[in-house]
């Protein structure tokens, strides 16, 4: 029996009874029962009752070539036919990975030429983890393993991931942190800058607070810095142009592993193929998953820096840590087939060049003058949307969050998907976007937020 058997509400019973959501508040998502999504095409999804909802965050962050791509369900099912799981143990490979390493070699930052595969974002971060502590143990530092992060960081939900992340609600969840993880500011002018201060001298400061970080605790004892290079789950945070410059400077002058978390904006989401790229980083470790199969397969990629991966294999022995998917050979397979998409169809140039820029104009032109809009900002195809009660003064409705989420289900409801987090709407669309689809986001944006303003007005928010 197929889904198409069941009716909306039995397969939301279904759901209550038996399935445990990522993220959620499960009595909540009872009570109003989960929307169906069953089926996709290009930049739109549809869900059980036949909504057409335009995806404005790809999936979740991922859909880079859109939805409905037969050449990744067909280079799936060959591989499947052909060699459908292998192990990289027992000194074992498959064609798929091996040629996957080579291509991300070819695409990544020059200094950037070995990879390690998991399934996800947030077991990658776990490896770059043992993997940079690994790295100062074998150099014979092993006191050099402490790592700063940044607030609101987000770098996944294990043990690690979430430790390593600084984001407060998964911390008191955890119940015993990762030890010698230690959070600064984050780059978030809208909000931390001070009266009069510029862009450029906020950037600075910011990055002050790691060198200040690392200061306290002793360039001997700090291992690296881990940081998102736009803050994508934390509100789509765009740091000042003078920021990462002087990160990497900080990083440098201290002999402070740089690795970059780009789970979100690796594989064309800022006009590049990494935003180390974007950002004229050259980082030791690059954290990567969601849109390197767009999402069709579960697969993550750690590309390791030559520094690192010398000293592994010169000096490491056995490096006890793997997963038993590690360089899945249909994942790899499905991932080869959505580079070529991306290369062969020009998104990153796209990006860079037309949707980008357009999709930058568009936020300012048409929504930042909403009374509800205290700012927006976007990068490549990244944007946020900032929910506030007065434009002038920055004020927020009370309580926190509760605004955005107003202005998210009157989204979802006329045919638009954003996210909400905390007061600020994010997107992150699917590259294929063209500028129609950017008018059409904009025009369903603008509705919600008309909309949302005359509820919060019923409310006496």
């Amino acid at each position: 029996m197929t889904y198409q058997n069941y009716s909306l509400a039995q397969l939301q019973h279904i759901d209550a009874a038996h399935h445990l959501h990522p993220f959620t508040d499960h009595r909540d998502l009872r009570d109003a029962g989960a929307r169906m999504i069953t089926r996709a095409e290009g930049p739109f999804i549809y869900d059980s009752e036949g909504n057409e909802i335009l995806d404005g965050m790809a999936g979740l962050w991922c859909v880079n070539v859109g939805y409905g791509r037969d050449e990744l369900a067909e280079a799936a099912y060959r591989q499947m036919k052909e060699l459908p799981y292998y192990n990289s143990f027992f000194r074992c490979s498959t064609p798929t990975p091996v040629l996957l390493s080579q291509r991300l070699a070819e695409i990544a930052p020059a200094n950037v030429n070995q990879v390690f595969y998991g399934s996800s974002g947030s077991e990658s971060n776990d490896t770059a983890l043992r993997l940079v502590r690994h790295f100062w143990a074998l150099q014979g530092r092993p006191e050099k393993n402490r790592i700063i992060s940044r607030k609101t960081a987000y770098h996944g939900s294990t043990i690690a991931g979430a430790s390593l992340g600084g984001m407060q609600g998964m911390h008191d969840q955890l119940y015993g942190a990762v030890p010698n993880i230690v959070h600064v500011m984050q780059p978030y002018a809208y909000e931390l800058a001070l009266p009069g201060e510029s862009d450029h001298d906020f950037g600075l400061r910011a990055a002050k607070a790691v060198e200040d970080a690392i200061l306290e605790a002793g360039a001997d004892n700090v291992a690296a810095f881990i940081g998102e290079p736009v803050m994508g789950a934390g509100g789509v945070r765009i740091p000042p142009a003078s920021y990462w410059p002087e990160i990497q400077r900080i990083c440098r002058k201290h002999d402070v592993l740089l690795m970059l978390d780009e789970v979100i904006t690796g594989y064309g989401r800022t006009g590049a193929w990494f935003a180390a790229q974007t950002f004229g980083l050259e980082p030791d470790t690059i954290t990567t998953a969601k849109a390197l199969t767009s999402g069709y397969q579960p697969l993550s990629a750690l590309l390791v820096g030559d520094r690192i991966a010398a000293t592994l294999v010169e000096k490491g022995g056995e490096f006890y840590h793997g997963y038993t998917y590690s360089g899945h050979p249909v994942a790899c397979a499905v991932a080869l087939a959505n580079l070529d998409i991306i290369e062969k169809e020009g998104l990153i140039e796209r990006v860079r060049t037309d949707t980008g820029p357009y999709f930058a104009t568009a936020l300012q032109e048409r929504i930042a003058g909403h009374p509800l809009v205290g700012e927006v900002r976007a990068i490549g195809l990244m944007g946020a949307i900032e929910i506030v009660r007065d434009k002038a003064t920055k004020a927020r409705f009370e309580p926190a969050g509760d605004a955005a989420v107003v202005v998210r289900d009157h989204a979802i409801a006329n045919g638009m998907m954003l996210r909400a987090t905390g007061d600020t709407m994010i997107m992150s669309p699917p590259l294929i976007w063209t500028r129609a689809t950017i008018d059409m986001a904009c025009e369903r944006i603008l509705k919600a937020l008309d909309l949302a303003h005359a509820d919060l007005a019923k409310r006496g928010a």
